[in-house]
Parts: structure tokens; C-alpha cells; sequence
């Protein structure tokens, strides 16, 4: 259907008539009274006496046509679509995903070959932003500081080209756990306390930050914040050296004892992602969530028709121009 947003506009149709009505026109000074003499070729200009009349009355309604579409055009004419309804769960779900130094470690398989931690992070996480679909996605990331890299929006696509955009060391080499939910707790605060949920990614201890993890967990749980924690990184891994093949714990450095409280004081639930099958898992397992019972939102799509009057007043004041230059 078509609507005009401001229909008050038409009130102005009438204003060129008034003006006409209310302003006198100028008089013309004549130098003299000529006497004119009705001779025969007085008759012989009555053809174009008569053509420039009619010259006046073509540039009149085209003058006309065109102030109606210059008020059409300001009345801002729009078509508005079919109501659509907006799929929305209700939750507002915040990504924290650490980028210290140590994600950089290659012990993780992807499609064959071994790449490091925050590679399979950005694969695995954005498979699951992509099937998140009517829920507010933010992204925080963290090292030495957080910095909140999305707020909360409905753009998954921009989400998903800020995470992997993200690089190793871009927030220090270091790991802020507690920043980092503090930061995701703040950004959070509008939401409802029942679809706060935030997801944090890491794969060693907090070794930075002013606030410490269980401090910003307690804060959390008092909000009413869900944090579901995930451990990153593989329990072991064969190195060569000079005494052969030795075992390696290239995760020694991650503090699961941390991140389980974090989980259980605020009623969220720890993982630990050895390889990206288990990474795979944990994000099947996040997105089985029940969402928050929510209103569906509506909207109908508008689109704005007003260059198309404004174009033809355009032209029609052209055409009326050149009929006045005609007429002269």
C-alpha cells in the first residue's frame, strides 16, 4: 500500500493561487497612448496572437502539474510492505575470546592441517554465531585488557568479520579473564536478567586485568548473568628434541579450577575443548539453550517514493521554461 508519512503538506496546494488573490499585480509604466489604426495586418497577427495564448495555457498547466508533484514530493509518499515478523529468542549473548600470546599455539587440526589455537576458535564460533539466528550477538576481546570489539546487534555478518578480523596480540600478550567479564557484564546491563549469557574462550589464566576472575563472577551471579566458560587447548603432545620424541602438556598453563568456578557461581557450565571435535561438541551443546520466551517484533518494510514526483516537477518546470522562452 502507498501512504503519505506527512499528508499535511497538501494544506499548500492552494498557496501559489493565494498568492496570486492577495498580492496585486505590478503595474507597467506606458511612455504614451498610442492610437492604433485597424488596418489588414492587424487581422494577419490574430493566427499568432491566438497561438501565443494558447502557448500560455500549455505553460499554466504544466506549471500546475508541476507544483502538485513538488507538494506530492514533500508529503514524503512511501510504499509500505506486507507485515514481516522478526524471528527473536529473547537472549542477548556475548562472545569473549582471548588473544594473548599463547593462542598462537599450533595443537589444533582443522580440515587436515594443524593450525593454531585462535584459528579453530574463529571456525568453530562462527559456525555457531551463523546458526544464531534472533539473537543479539556482542564481541569482547581480551588480552592485557578487554575491549569490546561488537556491541549487542542483530548483524551476525558484521560479528563474524570483526572475529575474523581479530589477530593474536592485538589486545597484548598477556590475559585479562576478569576484565573481560566485567566488560561483557556491563554491556549486558540493559538486557533482561534471564537471557544474559556470555561464552568465554580461553586457554590460560589470568595473568592481567584489575579485576580478578572470581571477584567479576560473584558480580556476574549478582546480576544474573550465565557464564559458560571453555578451556582451549590439547592435554599432549609429542615433541622432538635431542633425546628423542618427549610428552608435552602444551596446556599446563590452563587454570580449569578457575574456570569451573566461574561456571558454577553463576549456573553456567565449564568445557574443555581438547581438539575441534570437541570444540564442535561444545558449541552442539551451547546451542541446544532453551531461549527466553520473547514477543515476536514486526515491522513492514518502507520505501521512500519521493525522488519520482520530485523529478517530474523537475522536468515539467523545464518544459515550462521552454514554452515561456517560445512564447517570447
Amino acid at each position: 500500500m502507498y501512504e503519505f508519512l506527512w499528508w499535511w503538506m497538501f494544506l499548500l496546494l492552494p498557496a501559489p493561487f493565494l498568492v496570486r488573490w492577495l498580492l496585486q499585480p505590478v503595474k507597467q509604466a506606458s511612455a504614451g497612448v498610442a492610437l492604433k489604426v485597424p488596418f489588414l495586418d492587424d487581422f494577419q497577427q490574430g493566427g499568432k496572437l491566438l497561438g501565443r495564448s494558447w502557448y500560455g495555457l500549455l505553460a499554466l498547466l504544466l506549471g500546475t502539474l508541476a507544483w502538485l508533484m513538488l507538494v506530492v514530493a514533500a508529503a514524503r509518499p512511501v510504499w509500505i510492505g506486507d507485515t514481516v515478523a522478526m524471528p527473536v529468542s529473547g537472549r542477548d549473548l556475548m562472545l569473549a575470546v582471548d588473544l594473548s600470546g599463547s593462542m598462537q599455539e599450533q595443537d589444533f587440526i582443522l580440515n587436515g592441517q594443524v593450525v593454531d589455537r585462535l584459528t579453530a576458535t574463529k571456525a568453530v564460533a562462527g559456525e555457531f554465531v551463523r546458526k544464531r539466528t534472533g539473537d543479539r550477538i556482542g564481541l569482547v576481546l581480551f588480552g592485557d585488557q578487554a575491549y569490546l570489539q561488537a556491541p549487542l546487534t542483530f548483524d551476525r555478518q558484521t560479528v563474524l568479520q570483526l572475529l575474523n578480523e581479530s589477530a593474536i596480540g592485538l589486545a597484548g600478550e598477556r590475559t585479562a579473564i576478569g576484565d573481560a567479564i566485567g566488560l561483557a557484564l556491563k554491556r549486558l546491563q540493559g538486557s533482561p536478567e534471564k537471557n544474559r549469557v556470555l561464552i568465554l574462550m580461553t586457554d590460560g589464566a589470568n595473568t592481567a586485568g584489575s579485576v580478578s576472575p572470581l571477584e567479576a563472577a560473584d558480580m556476574a551471579a549478582a546480576a544474573g548473568l550465565k557464564i559458560y566458560t571453555v578451556g582451549i587447548g590439547s592435554e599432549s603432545d609429542q615433541m622432538r628434541s635431542i633425546f628423542g620424541f618427549q610428552l608435552m602438556n602444551p596446556a599446563a598453563d590452563l587454570d580449569e579450577r578457575t574456570l569451573k568456578a566461574i561456571a558454577e557461581k553463576t549456573g553456567g557450565l565449564y568445557f574443555r575443548a581438547r581438539d575441534t571435535e570437541e570444540f564442535h561438541n561444545i558449541y552442539a551443546e551451547l546451542d541446544r539453550l532453551e531461549p527466553v520466551e520473547k514477543e515476536a517484533e514486526h515491522w513492514r518494510p518502507q520505501q521512500e517514493l519521493f525522488r519520482w514526483p520530485l523529478l517530474a516537477a523537475f522536468v515539467l518546470t523545464l518544459l515550462t521554461a521552454v514554452l515561456r522562452i517560445e512564447r517570447e
